[in-house]
């Protein structure tokens, strides 16, 4: 039919994957993590809270992944955009500005994305791109 199309979609499979690499980088390092994962359109998969993370990396994580998700980039570049002096971004809504967040990316489209929160947004980061490393589009 002319008005619907076929796209690509993020799996609770896939999320448990990501989740599952992410949170063992993390255990690996002794780092205490709050890992969400998100649809396209922000919407939450799958959510790990390791023991000990700090209860405010609980929405962090959550925040990290929904703006990587709907603003179709790293939250990092976000982060750099405000500290290039582009403060009008920090009004827009719901945005975390925070390094931490990555879209996941098949078929060239952005189907969902990890949020990490817990540690030094660089180390939130690391574990990201460890979770990150483990998804394999089919």
């Amino acid at each position: 039919m002319a008005h619907t199309r076929q796209l690509p979609a993020l799996t609770l499979e896939a999320a448990k994957a990501i989740v599952t690499a992410a949170e063992a980088y993390a255990t690996g390092k002794g780092w205490p993590m709050a890992i969400a994962v998100v649809d396209a359109a922000g919407g939450l998969i799958l959510f790990h809270c390791l023991d000990d993370t700090q209860p405010a990396s609980q929405d962090v994580s959550l925040a990290k992944a929904r703006t990587a998700a709907r603003d179709k980039r790293p939250t990092k570049a976000l982060e750099d955009m405000i500290a290039g002096g582009r403060t009008a971004f920090l009004s827009a809504a719901g945005a975390c500005c925070l390094e931490g967040g990555l879209p996941i990316e098949a078929s060239g489209r952005i189907i969902g994305a990890i949020g990490v929160s817990g540690m030094a947004s660089s180390q939130d980061a690391e574990v990201a791109r460890a979770g990150l490393a483990a998804f394999a589009p089919q």
